[in-house]
């Protein structure tokens, strides 16, 4: 008997020291509002120019601008055009040309050094048709490939990157060859 009670006399004092529930109104705690990054924080420039003298030559430009999707800089996306002289005097006359285009692309660095990269480009170009006349017509690409980024500090850096032609239209620019490219950018 002796045990029972002082196990009711624990539990009465339990009871009033430690109540099951709190009875106060259940307020939800609020999350903490983050700031939206600038705009100059979530874009950023790059691009190429290409030079080439001699038997070819082949002058090219290829301006960009990306916007990260995230806030970890992780994936971007993002638009570019680029143009290209092209000259070639093993010809008698020369072949010349114009070529120029417009792109749209996706990365994705899942390290800091390393990106994947995807991108639709559209190019116009001088082709000769089946009877022997030069036709400007649009040919597309679907490249695929991927890169590697240098910091030089701040938020410029270089890029080197191989990209394949997976789509392989008849009329492609790029064939079954990779097309390696270079450049710098800014806040990539």
């Amino acid at each position: 008997m002796r045990r029972l009670s002082l196990f009711l006399l624990l539990t009465l004092v339990m009871s009033v020291v430690v109540p099951a529930q709190d009875t106060d109104d259940y307020v939800q705690p609020q999350k903490e509002k983050k700031e939206p990054r600038p705009l100059k924080d979530r874009i950023w420039f790059g691009g190429g120019i290409g030079l080439n003298f001699g038997t070819i030559t082949a002058i090219q430009i290829a301006p960009l601008v990306g916007y990260f999707l995230d806030q970890k800089k992780k994936v971007s996306t993002g638009v570019g055009i680029t143009y290209t002289y092209f000259r070639d005097n093993r010809f008698v006359p020369a072949y010349s040309s114009n070529l120029y285009g417009y792109l749209l692309f996706a990365r994705y660095r899942p390290i800091s050094q390393f990106y994947v990269h995807g991108e639709f480009l559209h190019m116009n170009a001088d082709l000769y048709n089946f009877q022997d006349q030069l036709v400007r017509i649009w040919i597309p690409h679907i490249l695929l490939g991927g890169g590697y980024v240098q910091p030089l500090g701040g938020r410029s850096s270089i890029y080197i990157q191989v990209l394949f032609d997976v789509l392989q239209d008849p009329n492609s620019l790029f064939a079954t060859q990779p097309l390696f490219s270079a450049g710098v950018g800014f806040g990539f």
